[in-house]
């Protein structure tokens, strides 16, 4: 084994950002299956729509793509520059990379098109208990799902942070 590889200082650092970044997204999308949704349910139709299309808006800004764009970034900069390492490390980083592109993947084909449902609709929200129906339960759901497989990354890449070696 290279030591420079296994205590490169980058390449820790690039493993602790992952940590970090995918553990932001973990955190947004846990809060929004346990707070924000179950707040928003409890509204109308037409002001669950609004409060939901105002909350996307907001969400869209550059320190939330730093976090969301940053965490497989930083996973697939961890695993390369823990290659030459070896171990257990790149199964963890490896597992972790794989879960953090399904969530991006189910973001991208499930919940970010259903986003853009309520945004094309606001202001006036025709037919809101219509748009409301095909839109939450399935949003919802899919939320849940990427809420585990980001849990799930953040539980990688902290068994990589023990697995790593540090010295």
């Amino acid at each position: 084994m290279n030591t420079f590889w296994a205590t490169s200082p980058l390449s820790l650092a690039t493993l602790i950002g992952a940590a970090l970044t995918t553990g932001l997204t973990a955190g947004l999308l846990f809060a929004f299956a346990h707070c924000v949704m179950p707040g928003l349910r409890t509204l109308g139709d037409v002001e669950f729509l609004r409060a939901f299309q105002r909350v996307d808006t907001a969400i869209a800004n550059p320190w939330m793509g730093l976090s969301f764009g940053g965490s497989p970034i930083l996973t697939l900069a961890a695993l390369l520059l823990h290659l030459r390492e070896g171990g257990a490390v790149l199964l963890w980083l490896g597992a972790a990379l794989a879960l953090i592109i399904a969530t991006i993947a189910i973001t991208a084909a499930v919940n970010l098109p259903l986003n853009a449902q309520i945004q094309s609709a606001a202001p006036s929200f025709t037919d809101a208990t219509a748009l409301r129906e095909r839109f939450e339960r399935r949003w919802v759901t899919w939320n849940i799902v990427r809420t585990v497989t980001s849990v799930g990354s953040v539980l990688c890449l902290s068994a990589a942070l023990l697995a790593s070696p540090t010295a």
